[in-house]
């Protein structure tokens, strides 16, 4: 039997208020892991953990059922500048919950936690995992890429980010690129050299007018954007070599290998990826799931922030409470009527789901 909602509510908020308390910066996560650890298990139910990812597996586990992942991060980013509030002293004040991780995502972590432990206590006609990984904010290989493999098969997963608890059933991905162009070094007073800067410019122009033919009607074009420059070294010397980075969001409609392919044949400076493997990632709005979350109001849209679902070879969307516009900002909050519409919703879509 599920308990009061109100009941949940208090026990997740009391549980946020805890996590907050307990720096938890990507990579710096221990600490925060170990207190969670020994609260899940304080319940009674067994945790696995690898590093500071820590799961744990519905207590009549079934591998003939389908099985529904619970996911969201332990890790916040390092506080910003303007804080007027200390960002590890939970304070609520007026509905609202403040402290760093509050909306990104702690206020997700805590309703599925105490939504999966209510769960557990019927029937189901599918498997639960909760999972509450690390590194998510660095995209970092010590997080969730790490765990996949320890965990029984996954049939779909909910990531719990703050999307006001809208499905977001697709979710743009990312590729970093370092490009190097060369040139010739010369004096500057002198018709020498071969400057590196205007063969870059030529490239760089590139990057901001081309438009890939395949948009999505989800997530829209391919974005590419020069966001960093570096070159020369001093006023009177042409520099020989110019340096920038491009941050490339991805849809779901090409892969990164794709899109470096068609860069590298454009571009007459050296491209390379720092990584492939954050890929875009598409549901189909017929999954169970979403029917019955459509059902209850709920609007499917395309997220062009990247999360966690970017490492996951098996279906998911995006859902959680709080607004993405308050993450990574002075004074994060979360208000408490977005946990208890969270714990609601998750409850009403996920209590006697048919995954087939």
């Amino acid at each position: 039997m599920i308990n009061n909602n109100s009941e949940i509510l208090i026990e997740a908020v009391s549980l946020l208020k805890s996590l907050i308390k307990i720096p938890s910066i990507s990579r710096e996560e221990e600490a925060a892991t170990d207190f969670l650890q020994n609260y899940i298990e304080a319940t009674g139910i067994a945790t696995g953990r690898k590093g500071n990812n820590i799961w744990c597996l519905s207590p009549k586990f079934d591998l003939s059922k389908p099985t529904i992942l619970l996911n969201s991060h332990i890790d916040t980013v390092k506080p910003v500048n303007g804080w007027r509030k200390d960002p590890f002293t939970p304070r609520e004040e007026n509905g609202k919950l403040y402290g760093l991780g509050s909306n990104d995502a702690g206020g997700s972590l805590v309703t599925m936690l105490q939504i999966f432990m209510q769960l557990c206590r019927k029937q189901q006609d599918y498997n639960l995992i909760f999972l509450a990984s690390c590194e998510e904010e660095i995209s970092g290989k010590g997080g969730i890429e790490s765990v996949l493999s320890e965990l029984p098969p996954i049939s779909f997963a909910i990531v719990g980010e703050p999307t006001e608890m809208h499905p977001a059933i697709a979710e743009k991905g990312l590729m970093v690129l370092d490009i190097t162009t060369t040139g010739r070094a010369g004096h500057a007073a002198r018709n020498e050299g071969e400057n590196a800067i205007y063969k870059a410019l030529e490239d760089i122009a590139w990057f901001r007018d081309y438009h890939f033919e395949k948009e999505s009607p989800l997530l829209g074009p391919v974005k590419m954007s020069v966001t960093q420059i570096n070159a020369g070294t001093q006023h009177n010397v042409i520099p020989d070599c110019c340096t920038f980075v491009v941050d490339v969001r991805s849809n779901e409609l090409y892969s990164n290998e794709e899109l470096f392919a068609k860069i590298s044949q454009h571009i007459s400076s050296e491209a390379k990826a720092r990584s492939f493997r954050l890929n875009s990632s598409l549901i189909t709005e017929k999954h169970p799931f979403v029917q019955k979350a459509i059902k209850l109001g709920r609007v499917p849209f395309g997220s062009p922030t990247l999360s966690d679902q970017s490492l996951m070879p098996f279906p998911s969307l995006k859902m959680g409470p709080g607004r993405s516009a308050r993450s990574h900002t002075a004074d994060e909050y979360i208000m408490i009527k977005e946990m208890e519409e969270a714990i609601e919703l998750y409850i009403k879509i996920l209590d006697g789901l048919k995954m087939i």
